[in-house]
């Protein structure tokens, strides 16, 4: 095969710029796989990045689920406390009912005997 005929396929694929086109490829082949794995890269990256956010929405629910948890708790808890103070008040006044009660009507001389 001699030059011409080498030049005449060269002709015929696009000539010069064939040559031009595929020396182009051929210098920036490592330039586009760094572009690809950058590109990839970031789209890894944004993808994280909606992983956290979601993460983070979930986990400010639950927060709030058990914050919105504790007060109930908490409020049942002081309803109980003071239905329980209520009940001490009651038995108290009862226990002083009971010391003072007279079993002698419209005496002086009480039974049992006691200041009141």
């Amino acid at each position: 095969m001699g030059i011409e005929q080498i030049l005449t396929i060269i002709g015929t694929i696009g000539g010069v710029e064939g040559i031009v086109h595929f020396s182009k490829w051929w210098l920036s082949r490592k330039a586009t796989a760094r572009q690809d794995a950058a590109t990839a890269e970031a789209a890894e990256n944004e993808n994280y990045r909606r992983q956290i956010e979601w993460y983070e929405k979930r986990l400010a629910e639950r927060d709030a689920k058990i914050d919105k948890i504790y007060i109930e708790l908490r409020e049942e808890q002081a309803a109980r406390l003071d239905e329980l103070r209520a009940r001490h008040e009651v038995e108290l006044k009862l226990a002083e009912a009971e010391a003072k009660k007279c079993l002698k009507r419209g005496c002086g001389d009480r039974v049992p005997p006691s200041e009141y």
